[in-house]
């Protein structure tokens, strides 16, 4: 796992690109990082519902990709902002129905449930 440590140089691009292998604490440093860059950029309004997302995707990493490796993307654009969490694992996930799962206190199947909740518009590409 890399760690962000210090603020990104005042040059800061438009853009963040880094592949890591993530694990159970991994969430917490990637949402240094991305609040860094949301602080930067003016747009930290958006830290929270932001952060909440980016934990939710990478927790589907570390719980359905084999060897957890992942490529975090974040863009700002001109309307907002774009966060890309990108693995290897051969299908697309997709959010679990309230209808469809299982006991209330289930752990599992509500993550992106909230990241459609906390976003305009998510979704998939399989690459």
């Amino acid at each position: 796992m890399n760690h962000v440590t210090d603020s990104p140089p005042a040059g800061i691009s438009d853009s963040y690109r880094m592949g890591f292998t993530v694990g159970a604490h991994s969430a917490r440093h990637l949402r240094r990082i991305l609040r860094t860059f949301l602080t930067r950029w003016d747009m930290a309004g958006l830290t929270d519902d932001a952060e909440l997302a980016l934990t939710e995707l990478v927790a589907n990493v570390v719980q359905h990709v084999p060897g957890r490796h992942c490529t975090l993307l974040i863009l700002r654009r001109p309307d907002g902002l774009r966060v890309e969490v990108a693995d290897e694992h051969p299908g697309c996930p997709r959010p679990v129905r309230p209808e469809c799962r299982g006991e209330e206190l289930d752990e599992g199947g509500r993550g992106l449930l909230l990241v459609e909740a906390v976003t305009d518009r998510w979704g998939t590409v399989p690459l």
